[in-house]
């Protein structure tokens, strides 16, 4: 969100490149999102176990993973950006910033790999005040390198790509220090295991079918908002990223329940799993309440922070409202996937997620063939979390989830 309202005041085709740059980094970070989630779950369940030796050591072969994850994926995006871009339909006008920024950025995916992987192994292990503390600790690099390099260096767009990455390789330096000084403390290896490396990567194979169904249907969605226009990709950008900052607040609860779900069914307590996630979904539910109604009566305060095109500002507000109304829905979906991913049914979730991309993404795709814009594209999206609901809620209610013990 501070890319985008700073980038935005640099101009609508910054902000337009800004969107298909950002929604392809997401992408390359995001599809590997199983070294946090897959790595807090097989933690979580080894500390319910007793064993925090084997949990500190199996969150250290998902780093050494993360590491080799992200140099292949700088490999494969630098020289990729050009035609990556043009697979999303930018315009002339946005393709250059939307090419400087993914070429620049990509060099930060290592470290953003790292983060994940090492905030697993915090999750599992019951620490949230640490991801807390690095968390707003980049926040504020990132928001402080952004404004200097932008405006005050006078770098552009390249700035923001460069302050970003700056602050991305902090956080991971302060994470493996972290994680580096508990194993010492619990006597875990640090060195990398050839067969706990390919064990974490088997382990994330249903939780990677998973989110890059996910990411699919995101792309998707940035794909069809560029070929709307300049200004509904720009206005797409604003609401993505507002959409991503509550799915983050809303995902907090899902979080939580990886780690207490893990370590419930690690400790062979089935009915403490049950309990905690009845109780979560409750909080998902009011929790998305208070969103949308907030997303609602603070729109005139957030707008301005990120563009002054009257046409881009049109686009936004009815869009908004769509997801405002669409947050309740979203609180019970992160939740039971949190759920789910705590107690390491994955291949569950690949199949759900598959499900939900082959609904989405013929709505997605007739939104521009009916004549509909922006709005029309954001009630396809809530159709896909309505998906997203039936397959997760239906699964809880089976119970076929709870597996006990210290591996599933």
């Amino acid at each position: 969100m501070v890319d985008s309202a700073i980038v935005g005041h640099l101009g609508t085709p910054q902000l337009a490149g800004l969107g298909i740059a950002a929604a392809l980094l997401m992408t390359a970070v995001s599809v590997f999102v199983f070294l946090a989630y897959a790595t807090t779950a097989a933690v979580a369940r080894r500390v319910g176990a007793g064993d925090l030796s084997a949990a500190i050591r199996q969150g250290m072969d998902g780093i050494w993973l993360a590491l080799l994850l992200g140099a292949a994926v700088v490999a494969v995006t630098l020289p990729a950006a050009p035609w990556l871009v043009n697979v999303f339909g930018a315009s002339d006008t946005a393709a250059p910033y939307a090419i400087t920024y993914l070429r620049i950025s990509s060099f930060g995916i290592p470290a953003m790999l790292v983060v994940m992987a090492a905030t697993g192994v915090l999750r599992g292990l019951q620490d949230t005040r640490t991801p807390l503390y690095v968390a707003i600790g980049g926040f504020a690099a990132n928001g402080a390198l952004n404004l200097g390099l932008v405006y005050g260096a006078g770098l552009g767009i390249a700035g923001s790509a460069w302050g970003t990455v700056i602050a991305q390789c902090g956080m991971a330096a302060a994470y493996l220090v972290v994680v580096i000084r508990g194993a010492h403390r619990h006597g875990a290896s640090l060195r990398p295991d050839a067969g706990g490396i390919r064990a974490s990567a088997q382990a994330g194979v249903p939780l990677l079918i998973r989110t890059l169904s996910l990411r699919a249907v995101l792309l998707i969605a940035t794909a069809v908002a560029a070929r709307l226009s300049d200004t509904s990709i720009a206005a797409h950008q604003i609401i993505l990223s507002l959409w991503s900052l509550t799915a983050f607040a809303l995902d907090a609860i899902a979080i939580a329940g990886q780690a207490i779900i893990g370590r419930y069914l690690g400790a062979d307590d089935p009915a403490g799993a049950r309990a905690a996630c009845r109780r979560m979904v409750e909080w998902g539910i009011a929790s998305g309440v208070v969103l949308g109604v907030l997303i609602v009566l603070a729109r005139p305060l957030f707008i301005p922070l990120f563009t002054s095109d009257p046409a881009v500002r049109d686009a936004l507000l009815p869009a908004l409202l769509v997801v405002a109304l669409s947050q309740p829905i979203a609180g019970v979906v992160f939740v039971l996937d949190g759920v789910l991913m705590g107690a390491g049914d994955g291949p569950y979730l690949a199949g759900a997620m598959l499900v939900t991309l082959a609904v989405f993404a013929p709505a997605a795709f007739l939104v521009p063939v009916l004549g509909g814009g922006l709005t029309a594209l954001w009630w396809a999206m809530t159709l896909m979390m309505a998906v997203r609901l039936a397959t997760l809620w239906l699964r809880a209610r089976s119970g076929r989830w709870i597996v006990t013990g210290a591996t599933r």
